[in-house]
């Protein structure tokens, strides 16, 4: 069985960075795509980046230039380093992983969350303006 680790949250100012990692159990890791996405409070859960196998990245446009979303597949790890953080960054932020999948994948496929098939727990991040 799957189960994904988040690490890294915290309580920052604006302008500093964070770097967010996700560790994943089990055989598979390579052949799946990897996403964050986040939850505000009162908010709809919405997609942060996404990397597939080929290591190809996604982004959304509110992180975008701001956030660098890189995998590990010997170490099975997703890391997201979020610099420049804002007030509107605050959110619970969660792992997932999709099932294994083609080696390029589009955005569509991984903003998706209806795609994963396994989520992680979610790390805190509070950014204070």
């Amino acid at each position: 069985q799957v189960q994904l680790v988040e690490s890294g949250g915290g309580l920052v100012q604006a302008g500093d960075s964070l770097r967010l990692s996700c560790a994943a159990s089990g055989r598979t890791f390579s052949d799946t795509g990897m996403g964050w996405f986040r939850q505000a409070p009162g908010k709809e859960r919405e997609f942060v980046a996404g990397i597939d196998r080929s290591g190809g990245t996604f982004y959304a446009d509110s992180v975008k230039g701001r956030f660098t979303l890189s995998r590990d597949n010997t170490k099975k790890t997703v890391s997201l380093q979020m610099n420049n953080l804002k007030s509107d960054d605050s959110a619970v932020y969660f792992c997932a992983q999709t099932p294994r999948v083609a080696f390029f994948a589009t955005f569509a496929y991984l903003a998706d969350p209806k795609t994963y098939r396994t989520w992680g727990q979610g790390t805190q991040v509070t950014v204070s303006s």
